[in-house]
């Protein structure tokens, strides 16, 4: 339990209807009830209430803003801890004249970086796998991303850590008794049960990791590079997919000099896009740059959407480009299909399946749908289930399961190979550890730290 009592604005700075400034800790009440005037004193209210009044400046005794504050006693709180919210005027002065007399009182101090959710974690009211899904929903790009969080948040894959976490338990009281009373071990009988309680364990983390790339990318996002050589229509199809005008279209070669990020959502599939610069040999010096780190974004993106021109022959530029994509996650998109026919589509066809080219016209917003359903082909094994969004999209959740279950092979291998049950426990409190990492029962403070140093100051 943390002792001392933080505060912070909670809402975005900026002009808005309201603002919030949030108090959390043993002197949130008493801290507040001094300079907020009301009918009634906070010490004296029930929890969870609502009261109107004026936050006062204790030094002058002026009305320093007309307030609505929210009282929480803890353990029934965010924090676990008595929370007073302050519902204010939205606005950078009226907000932060109201922080300055909190502040001013004795034992309140400025929150850090995500405090009042770390104060969660530490009090017991949510795991670490749940804290960390309160920054996914703050960054959700898609309706499924967000629900995706909101079910880690509210402990739908914590139940299933913990259930995996309780199966190895089992195993290890098993494999204690046997070493304390050796005399009563039946090594056939406690190697069947070691391999089966491992396998048993090993097939749910197979289940949670096979959910594990949906996941990333819902969280992350598809990096996703346009790429083709000038004037085929990659900054059009970039505006056409963004629905704004954020890449400049013109008929000169060359236009765009740099690369232009933007993120999407494409009927639930959050794509991070990149215009890049038209591929080609140049003497133009910005845009031979500008050619370089469109090959940069080449080597890092997830998905390429590399954009030819029906109304033009294939170029030995675009075969070369083809030729090293074969082996990558490739959209040919074949664009200006509404000029007339100057691509030979079965040379096209020698270097990626049929299934990879999306026949477009960016100019008249064709082929769109078409587009979205071959990434959703592409990046997932049928279409995510709306009911059943119990995803892993963590990469340290990732590897920490992918960790555990080498632990539990590793103990079932031992077993077939004679080694004493002393060392397989090694093997199994390893598994044991790693699931104990993810709900954050082993993390350490620096890992801690880390990962509440992500959030926005006041959540």
């Amino acid at each position: 339990m943390v002792h001392d009592t933080i505060a912070a604005i909670s809402t975005a700075v900026g002009e808005g209807g309201i603002a919030i400034i949030r108090v959390s800790g043993p002197q949130a009440i008493s801290g507040i009830d001094p300079i907020f005037k009301s009918k009634i004193s906070l010490k004296d209210a029930d929890t969870h209430t609502v009261h109107y009044g004026h936050i006062i400046d204790p030094s002058s005794g002026e009305k320093v803003e007309e307030v609505l504050v929210t009282l929480m006693r803890g353990p029934r709180s965010f924090t676990a801890e008595d929370v007073v919210e302050i519902n204010a005027h939205g606005g950078v002065i009226a907000v932060k004249k109201v922080l300055d007399v909190v502040l001013q009182q004795d034992g309140i101090r400025t929150a850090e970086p995500g405090e009042f959710t770390k104060r969660a974690f530490l009090n017991g009211r949510i795991d670490l796998m749940q804290a960390e899904a309160v920054i996914d929903l703050i960054r959700s790009k898609s309706d499924r991303a967000f629900s995706v969080a909101r079910k880690q948040a509210e402990g739908a894959l914590s139940k299933r850590i913990k259930a995996l976490r309780q199966t190895v338990i089992e195993l290890l009281a098993h494999i204690e008794v046997n070493i304390d009373y050796p005399e009563h071990d039946v090594e056939e009988m406690t190697s069947a049960y070691i391999r089966e309680q491992c396998q048993s364990a090993i097939a749910e983390i197979d289940k949670l990791l096979k959910t594990a790339n949906e996941g990333k990318i819902l969280r992350e996002g598809i990096m996703t590079a346009i790429v083709g050589r000038p004037n085929v229509g990659k900054s059009s199809l970039m505006n056409m997919l963004t629905q704004e005008n954020k890449a400049i279209v013109t008929d000169i070669p060359g236009t765009t000099r740099d690369v232009i990020e933007q993120f999407v959502t494409l009927n639930g599939i959050p794509l991070r896009l990149l215009d890049t610069a038209g591929i080609r040999e140049t003497s133009d010096v910005v845009e031979r740059i500008g050619v370089e780190r469109s090959k940069d974004a080449l080597q890092d993106a997830d998905l390429i959407l590399f954009v030819l021109n029906y109304n033009e022959p294939l170029g030995e530029e675009d075969r070369q480009l083809l030729e090293q994509l074969k082996d990558r996650s490739v959209i040919v998109i074949i664009n200006k299909m509404d000029l007339p026919a100057r691509l030979d589509l079965e040379e096209v066809k020698r270097f990626v399946s049929k299934d990879s080219i999306v026949k477009m016209s960016v100019l008249q917003e064709q082929g769109l749908d078409a587009l979205e359903s071959t990434i959703s082909e592409m990046f997932f094994e049928g279409q995510l289930e709306a009911n059943d969004l119990t995803y892993v999209s963590n990469v340290r959740h990732i590897s920490l399961l992918k960790r555990a279950r080498q632990s539990l092979t590793d103990a079932i291998e031992a077993t077939h190979a004679g080694i004493p049950i002393d060392v397989i426990q090694i093997d199994a409190r390893s598994a044991w550890e790693s699931l104990g990492e993810i709900l954050g029962d082993e993390a350490g403070d620096s890992l801690i730290d880390q990962i509440f140093s992500q959030f926005c100051l006041g959540k």
